[in-house]
Formats: structure tokens, C-alpha cells, sequence
């Protein structure tokens, strides 16, 4: 929607919101004017064949209600009708019963939009409005708005119902994951998902679209235009989910104005927990040509997690998620894994196939390390060779968010030149600065700039530029200069693995006072003289034992001290040797003490320290040790060898260290950013102080001028 637009209707929503404020709250200014708009807009569009559609209603009563309903919609000329002689203007000729008028002629609408209506909840807005003496002005205030299509075309009411649900949202101050998407967006996801297809110009070709976040239907709104434009005997279906009631009553109302026989088409519930298109009538999987979705950014799945798990653990791949889940506070990659079991099947001749667009933000390019449901995510596409490209859009492009967004486009049956490639192309300067900001949204994509995205897209090729135009950090003046904006990588590219780097334990011992004390902290020790068993004579029995094992303890180690000289020891097993002969020494309680794996574990990490000098300490088969808190880690590249790593980058500084192998995960990340960054040399000294030498001359012209 253009700023011009925007300002007529911000007009129109505000001269309402002044008649409402008072009764009704700013969030709640949205439950009158979204239903009133969408109703008015029907009153219109019926306007012309209003008086057949009574005379065909008062000829078919003795119909059944099928046959009168299909009389009815050929009457009108549409999927829907009203059976009432009411429209806006006559509403308002009797303002007593305007209430019960505005009610009547609601239910006399087609089912259809009856049930857009309640999914509004207007009815209980009317009566508070009339309660409140304010119905008669606004209904008149609509009354007012020509909202026919001559006048506003199905494209054009698509935007108004957009943008008052947007700044409806504004007002409600909702939470930021759920973002409007631009007009110009949905247009090049559209592109990159059609331009290439070659059988859109058959005749009467049939395609489906699915949007299982679908909102206010603008991506299917969009791709049915496109289908359409380049071949007017295309025959587009449209499907589409969402949760939100009001966002899915906009949808199907939008649907029903272009003439689209949307009663099943447009499911309201939850994709992931009442996937609204798991089954056809006959028993096939529903599977759709195109897929494009805007889910909703950082927003949590805490909700579904027991369906969503159960599907997981049940059904594995077979499943939507059998690859993975992401962590709970962000759920949009599972939209993706959910578009991803609808597509149709390659056949052996090549025919068949998906295209889907989804658009995200940064997180699902790289959250999540080796291992992670995210991780594991990206690895299970992109190892399945289904990612197409990325696209990095401008930042602030959104309506309530500044944020950066990322375009993927994903397919089963790939052009031959791309199999086993991924493109990544850096649309981030590919905007125009508008004259006039809409919420967060400063910049817009031109048509040019999407066509010029689409060719990059189609052209497929490594290190391609352009002429970008951006700020010169240091004059903050425009500079133009050459920037690659498309980069071929193969799959393999972004996968790592992340190993574990041990290296050997070394420590010393010592039996002195200092280190002895330590005893009386490991947990091992303290628990000798505790009892899980209830107060009474067996826990007493038990503390008190364990009392009398520390004492034991705490007097074989003394007898170390003593037999050692309190001597410090480089060698685990020499220690340990110098411990068994402490047993049986003078003043202490018999040489057949032994002590548990606990005790053994608690006394050498009191008495030990690491220590670099040190020899290795080694297992029963003589193999080094690995240190727990020398332990780390390196992210190997897929497509390097791991020893062939270790070697260049961690033996020569630590020569004894190794790789456990066991330990290894892969990864997959997709680091746009990096690939396109450009290094910025910092200024020679000499321009820096030219410059400081500057401003002095300056700041000292400016004090004479001042003293003067």
C-alpha cells in the first residue's frame, strides 16, 4: 500500500477510533472497524444484482435449501448473497431497530459469510455500540465509504483489509513475531518460485498453492494475480490455514470477493496440531504445486509440544518431524518441515514437484549447534539436496519489525545445473528509501529490483556483481562501487564437523595439611556421614558409622603425609603405590582398609593439582587420560580431513593432544553474512590526523570568534 493510500485510510480508521475512544479501548478498536469493513464491502459488491437475487429468493422457497442456495449464487453472481431487502443506506432509515436491522441482515447472508461474521464476534459489538449510543454514527461513517469494486478493486481491498489489521495490531501492541508481510516481498517470493516454470503458459493449466500460515491470504493473493497474468485460462486453486480467527475471516472474505469457492479451502486451526489438509475426500494425501509462508518469527511452540512430540516419536520420518525440533521458543522451521511433507512426488519423467518459498528470519540460517534439532534440521534438507537459494533482504522492510529477513526457496526436483548446489544471493541493498515510513518500514523493493533479483536468481552464477550504491562510514556521503551479490556453493559447503579435542591428564600429589583439609569438601566424603533412612536408631547406626569411616580417612591420609614427608609426587601410579603403603603403617587401623571407588575418587581430588611437569596419568590398558577441564572443541569443515586439521591447527601447539572420534557431530550452518562480507581497511594514520588537525583549526576559529 503507497503512503497516499495510507494516509486516506489512516483518515477514515481515525475519525472512527475518535467516535469509539471512551467505551471502547484503543486495542479493542479493531473488533468494530475489521468486521464493518469486511460487511461493507460485501453490501457493495451485492449492491448491483441486489433485486435479482430477492426475486430469484422469493421464487425458490419451494426449493430445497440446496437447490435455492445454487439459485441464490447464480443470481448474485458470486458464492455468497443476502436474502434481506437491508443494505447500509436502509439500515440507517429506521435508527430504533438499528440494532436488530444490522443483526437480521447479517444472518441474512449465505452460511458462508454468516460464518466470517461470527468468527468476528460482531454481534456482541453491536449491542454494545447501541448501548452506548454510538451505532448510528459509525454504521453512517461506513454508510459513507464507497467500497465498491469500480471504485476499490479486489487488489486494492486486499491492502485495506491488510493495513487494518496491521495497525489494529499496532494498536494492540501484539507480540513482534507476528509481522505483516509487504506487497513487494510476497511479489519476489512469487517470482523466484514461477519465473522459471515452463508449462504456466499451457492452456488451462491447473496449480495449486498452499499458504499454511496464510493470514490474510496476501501470498495467495499474490500468486493467483501472477498465475493469471501470464495466462488467463490458468486455473489457480488457493489453500490456506490460520490460526487467528479475525486473520481468517479477512482471508476467506477476500477469497469469497474474488470469486473463489473458498469453503474448504480456507481452514481456521492449528497447522500443527489440526493440520487442516492431511487427507483428501479420496483417501490421498493432499500435496500442492507452490508453497509460500511468512510464519510468525521467535514465537513459541510450547502449546503443541505433546502432539508435536507424539507425531515425532510415532512417526518418525514418515512424520513432519522426524528430522528434528527446534528449541521451543521459535517454531518457525517447522512450518518448513510441515510445507515439506506436502509436496508432490517427482515422477520418473521428470513431471511433478514442489516449489516452496518461506521467508524467515537470521535464526533458522545458523541457531543451534552440532546436534541440535535446528542443526539437524538443515542438515536433513540440504543433505537431501532440497535447498534452491537464499535470499538476504533489506532491514526494515516490515511493517512493526526493523529486523533482517531471508528469503529460502527449496525444491524435490531441481534444474540439473543446480543438484547439489545452493545459491545465496545479497539482496541487502536492494531497496528505495520511501518518502514516507509506515511503522518500521523505511524501505521498499522496486519492481526493477525484483525483476533484477529474479534474474540473479535465474542466472545461477558464481561471483556475479553489481553496481551497489551504500554510505561511506566515514564522509556518510553515497559511494557506488562493484559488490558480488551471488555466490554457488555445493552442499557440502556447510556442513562441519565439531570434534573433541582432548589432552592428557597430568597431576601432582601431595600429603599435606593444606591439601588433606580439602577432604572435608568432596561431596563423597561429607555424604559417609549422612543416612536417607528417617530419623531413628538405623539412621543414628548409619551416621554414626560414617563418622567413623571419615575419621579412618582422615587418619590414612595423616599416615601419608607421615610416610611421604609430605613430599610432592609427579606420578599418579608412584601416589597411589606410596597410598597402599600408608595402609599399613603404625597408628593405622589395619593394612586390610580399603577404600570405594567413591572414597578413591574423593581422596585424589583432594590431594592432586594439575600440573603441565607432571606424567601422564593413564587408564588399566595404558592409554592416556583425557582432562576434563583441558577438554575442547574445533569446527571442522565437511569436506576437510580431520587429521589433516588437527595437524595444521591444534598438534603444533599441543603436541600430545588427540581427537575423540566418538564424540564427533555434524553440523550444518548457512552463514550468509560471512560469505558476503567485505573487509573495510581502516584509514591511513596520516588522513586521521589531517583530520583532527582540521577540526583544532576549526574549534580555534570558532572560540576567536566567540572571545571577539
Amino acid at each position: 500500500m503507497n503512503a497516499r493510500t495510507h494516509g486516506e485510510l489512516a483518515g477514515f480508521i481515525w475519525g472512527i477510533c475518535n467516535l469509539l475512544r471512551g467505551p471502547y479501548k484503543r486495542n479493542e478498536y479493531r473488533k468494530v472497524i475489521l468486521p464493518l469493513t469486511v460487511l461493507r464491502r460485501f453490501d457493495c459488491v451485492l449492491a448491483d444484482t441486489k433485486e435479482t437475487v430477492l426475486a430469484a429468493a422469493a421464487s425458490s422457497g419451494s426449493h430445497s435449501e440446496d437447490v435455492q442456495r445454487r439459485l441464490l449464487v447464480k443470481a448474485s453472481g458470486r458464492p455468497f448473497y443476502n436474502t434481506t431487502r437491508l443494505d447500509f443506506d436502509r439500515l440507517l432509515d429506521d435508527p430504533d431497530l438499528l440494532a436488530h436491522n444490522l443483526d437480521r441482515y447479517i444472518r441474512g447472508f449465505s452460511g458462508n459469510v454468516a460464518d466470517i461474521m461470527d468468527r468476528f464476534g460482531f454481534a456482541e459489538q453491536i449491542f454494545r455500540m447501541d448501548d452506548k449510543n454510538l451505532l448510528y454514527e459509525v454504521v453512517k461513517r461506513f454508510a459513507a465509504v464507497d467500497l465498491s469494486p469500480e471504485r476499490v478493486d479486489n487488489l486494492q481491498m486486499g491492502y485495506v483489509f491488510e493495513e487494518l489489521i496491521r495497525i489494529g495490531a499496532e494498536q494492540a501492541n501484539e507480540e513482534a513475531g507476528e509481522h505483516f508481510t509487504p506487497r513487494e516481498v510476497i511479489q519476489l517470493m512469487v517470482h523466484l518460485l514461477l519465473s522459471g516454470e515452463q508449462d504456466l503458459s499451457t492452456e488451462h493449466i491447473v496449480k495449486t498453492v498452499y499458504d499454511p500460515a496464510c493470514g490474510t491470504g496476501g501470498m495467495l493473493s499474490v500468486a493467483d494475480e501472477f498465475l493469471r497474468k501470464h495466462n488467463q485460462d490458468a486455473n489457480p486453486f488457493l489453500y490456506g490455514q490460520d490460526l487467528n480467527d479475525e486473520a481468517w475471516a479477512v482471508c476467506k472474505a477476500d477469497m469469497l470477493l474474488k470469486g473463489e469457492e473458498s469453503e474448504d479451502n480456507i481452514v481456521l486451526g492449528d497447522s500443527f496440531t489440526a493440520d487442516g489438509f492431511t487427507r483428501r475426500s479420496d483417501g490421498q494425501s493432499w500435496t500442492f504445486d507452490y508453497m509460500l509462508a511468512n510464519p510468525p518469527f521467535g514465537v513459541e511452540w510450547k502449546q503443541q509440544k505433546t502432539v508435536v512430540e507424539r507425531e515425532r516419536d510415532t512417526l518418525g520420518y514418515d512424520g513432519r518431524f522426524g528430522a528434528g525440533l527446534p528449541r521451543i521458543n521459535d517454531g518457525s522451521l517447522m512450518f518448513l518441515q510441515h510445507m515439506l511433507s506436502k509436496r508432490k512426488p517427482v515422477e520418473d519423467d521428470g513431471s511433478g514437484g514442489s516449489r516452496i518459498a518461506i521467508v524467515f528470519n537470521g535464526s533458522p540460517l545458523f541457531t543451534g549447534d552440532a546436534g541440535s534439532g535446528e542443526s539437524n534440521i538443515r542438515q536433513w534438507i540440504i543433505e537431501n539436496d532440497w535447498l534452491e537459494a537464499v535470499i538476504a533482504l533489506p532491514d526494515q522492510l516490515f511493517y512493526n519489525t526493523g529486523i533482517s529477513t531471508y528469503i529460502w526457496v527449496l525444491t524435490n526436483r531441481k534444474e540439473p545445473h543446480r543438484a547439489g548446489k545452493v545459491q545465496l544471493i545479497d539482496g541487502r541493498q536492494c531497496f528505495v528509501k520511501m518518502r514516507r515510513s509506515l511503522g518500521n518500514k523505511r524501505n521498499e523493493i522496486s519492481a526493477e529490483q525484483i525483476n533484477d533479483l529474479t534474474c540473479i536468481h535465474g542466472d545461477f552464477t558464481d561471483g556475479e556483481t553489481r553496481d551497489l550504491t551504500d554510505e561511506d562510514p566515514v564522509t556518510h556521503q553515497p559511494r557506488t562501487r562493484p559488490r558480488v551479490v551471488s555466490k554457488v556453493f555445493a552442499n557440502e559447503d556447510f556442513g562441519y564437523r565439531k570434534i573433541t579435542v582432548e589432552q592428557p591428564l597430568r597431576l601432582n600429589f601431595a600429603a599435606t595439611p593444606e591439601r588433606i583439609a580439602r577432604i572435608e569438601d568432596e561431596r563423597a566424603f561429607q555424604n559417609l556421614a549422612k543416612s536417607k533412612k528417617k530419623a531413628g536408631p538405623t539412621h543414628d547406626a548409619e551416621v554414626k558409622a560414617g563418622r567413623e569411616r571419615q575419621a579412618s580417612i582422615r587418619s590414612l591420609l595423616r599416615s601419608l603425609g607421615d610416610y611421604t614427608g609430605e613430599m610432592l609426587n609427579r606420578d599418579r601410579n608412584d601416589f597411589l603405590g606410596d597410598l597402599d603403603e600408608a595402609r599399613g603403617r603404625d597408628g593405622f587401623p589395619g593394612s586390610d582398609f580399603k577404600l570405594t571407588a567413591a572414597e578413591m575418587k574423593a581422596v585424589v581430588s583432594a590431594l592432586s593439582e594439575r600440573d603441565p611437569e607432571a606424567e601422564i596419568c593413564t587408564d588399566r590398558d595404558g592409554r592416556p587420560e583425557p582432562g576434563p577441564d583441558l577438554r575442547g572443541t574445533e569446527t571442522v569443515p565437511l569436506r576437510e580431513d580431520v587429521d589433516a586439521y588437527m595437524e595444521r591447527e591444534v598438534l603444533q601447539h599441543i603436541p600430545d593432544a588427540w581427537s575423540d572420534s566418538a564424540k564427533t557431530k555434524i553440523g550444518y550452518e548457512i552463514p550468509l553474512n560471512r560469505h558476503f562480507y567485505v573487509y573495510e581497511p581502516p584509514r591511513p594514520l596520516e588522513a586521521i590526523e589531517a583530520d583532527l588537525r582540521s577540526l583544532e583549526s576549526d574549534i580555534t576559529r570558532m572560540l576567536g570568534e566567540v572571545i571577539a
